[in-house]
């Protein structure tokens, strides 16, 4: 029997320059502006999609790499996606809204509260994402970054902190008991919360020194639970990261049958380490599907990327250089890159992302961003390019191997979402592969319901 899959929406871009570089610029959206995410939300909302994950960066990078992070809008400017959320909830009814959050930017008192508000605001809908970049480190403290997996265990200090200010009022606390009405209408005998309920809460980590109670709301069955925590670290860290606090895991992996298995195995040992049920967190593959009208289009793509051009390769190396926030554009194209080139502080998947399955000491960089320029078919697995039927037949492949469901990755732009949907979401619908109903209780609930 075909298993049902998750469908979730990875904004890579995040809240910036939409359509800068596209065909689709001359749409005239102002990407300031929240009409272009509603319009695009409501498309998401519609199709069956879950969640919408929301990628943030809040530097613009080490002063050696900043004009290749805006020349091009790569990495930068970037406006903070949780302001954006509100207005994604107003356009929307079911579609959960997960903008990221870095633990080096909020202190933990300030994020428990804003993330509350935002939880209680959205009915349930709310999630963050919740990232280790420690590159922004220097705009919020005089202290140096941290290196890789330090940074994960303030991730993991910051998350616990905030759960306990979450927490801090017990059952019975808030009681909302408007009392009698007397005459004239005044009410009186009336109790709103109990003051002996709210644990103090008194935090003394390595990274935070906080005080509570938190002066928020508590959550119940009404608003939704806690909000849904989402993790992207795909190192050893990471997943263990993943497998102890997460609710979904957003995964990067060869999407063979045994990278898939042993994937969702590590985050499943971890969550069993952790003391938590296999289901508590879903493992979602992230795909950026190139979706044509027939596979001769998808081939005819595929072999036009099989030989790229300098300036192909450069172009790749500009937006690798953001994301690794190293400049590979002044090396030599034809030498492997020099030994210690990557900081401690860079992400260990995007730095996996350029070398493949490469060795690095013997690879010339050319072999390294050639790979990455040169496309593959989805119906042999090599790559993302290929019709909606065929990527409807790798997700419900997927879902054979005991896969949750899929990350479809690309801008929130409506050109972006009708491209990749339109004709997707009926094949799915079709074979019993996306919801066509939602559950009440917000976001939780809906990854729950399968």
């Amino acid at each position: 029997m075909t298993r049902q899959q998750h469908l979730g929406w990875f904004l890579a871009r995040g809240f910036g320059p939409h359509g800068w570089g596209h065909d689709y610029l001359d749409w005239n959206y102002d990407w300031t502006r929240p009409d272009l995410y509603t319009e695009s939300a409501r498309v998401l909302e519609q199709a069956g999609v879950e969640l919408l994950i929301i990628e943030d960066a809040p530097s613009l990078g080490s002063p050696e790499t900043i004009d290749l992070r805006v020349r091009q809008a790569f990495g930068g400017p970037k406006h903070d996606p949780l302001l954006l959320a509100p207005y994604l909830f107003a356009a929307t009814k079911h579609l959960g809204v997960v903008p990221t959050v870095n633990p080096a930017a909020v202190l933990p008192y300030t994020g428990a509260r804003q993330l509350a508000t935002l939880q209680h605001l959205s009915g349930g809908r709310f999630g963050l994402n919740l990232v280790t970049d420690t590159g922004s480190a220097r705009h919020f403290a005089a202290a140096p970054p941290l290196g890789h997996d330090a940074a994960y265990d303030r991730a993991e200090e910051w998350l616990d902190g905030v759960r306990s200010l979450w927490r801090s009022w017990d059952d019975g606390a808030l009681i909302a008991d408007p009392g009698a009405t007397g005459p004239g209408g005044v009410r009186s005998g009336g109790r709103y919360a109990d003051g002996s309920l709210l644990r103090p809460v008194r935090h003394r980590g390595e990274h935070y020194a906080f005080d509570g109670p938190l002066n928020a709301l508590p959550f119940d069955d009404g608003s939704g639970g806690e909000p849904v925590i989402v993790s992207p670290g795909g190192s050893g860290r990471g997943l263990a990261f993943a497998g102890a606090n997460s609710d979904v895991q957003l995964a990067l992996a060869p999407l063979t049958e045994r990278s898939v298995r042993d994937y969702r195995d590590t985050v499943h040992a971890a969550a069993r380490t952790a003391g938590r049920a296999l289901d508590d967190v879903k493992v979602l593959f992230a795909i950026k599907p190139v979706l044509v009208s027939s596979p001769q289009e998808a081939d005819r793509l595929v072999a036009a990327s099989a030989n790229p051009d300098d300036a192909t390769l450069l172009r790749i190396a500009e937006q690798q250089s953001s994301d690794l926030e190293t400049d590979l554009t002044a090396l030599d194209l034809d030498k492997p890159l020099p030994t210690g080139l990557f900081g401690d502080h860079v992400s260990h998947g995007s730095i996996r992302r350029l070398v493949g399955d490469h060795d690095l000491a013997t690879t010339p960089l050319r072999a390294l961003l050639g790979g990455l320029a040169r496309l593959g078919r989805i119906a042999d697995r090599s790559g993302w390019v290929g019709t909606a039927g065929e990527l409807a037949d790798l997700i419900e492949e997927l879902g054979e191997w005991g896969n949750d469901g899929v990350l479809l990755w690309g801008d929130l732009h409506p050109v972006t979402v009708h491209r990749t949907l339109d004709e997707l979401v009926p094949i799915l619908r079709r074979r019993g592969i996306l919801r066509t109903e939602w559950a009440d209780g917000g976001l939780r609930a809906n990854l729950r319901a399968f």
